[in-house]
């Protein structure tokens, strides 16, 4: 069964994009995930809104492929990079 992450993001700096987006990808295929949107393109329709500058969207082929790729070790430092400079 598929599953997915839906991702809200408004960084506050562009300077670990360069550095994240080959690693992320690669990791991402590795566990099987396939991007069906990364874009600045979007509107909310419904629910409460959430402003974002970029909305993403992965399908995994499980849970566990989705969980995993965020476990791995190769990833936790691009997470970390990330996550600063988010707001």
């Amino acid at each position: 069964m598929s599953y997915y992450s839906v991702l809200d993001v408004t960084p506050n700096s562009e300077d670990w994009i360069p550095d994240y987006i080959g690693p992320a990808n690669r990791l991402v295929a590795q566990y099987g995930g396939k991007y069906l949107a990364r874009t600045t393109s979007h509107s909310q329709l419904e629910g409460e809104q959430k402003e974002a500058a970029l909305r993403i969207i992965i399908e995994w082929p499980s849970k566990q492929a989705a969980e995993s790729f965020m476990a791995d070790s190769q990833y936790q430092p691009l997470a970390s990079a990330f996550s600063h400079p988010l707001s």
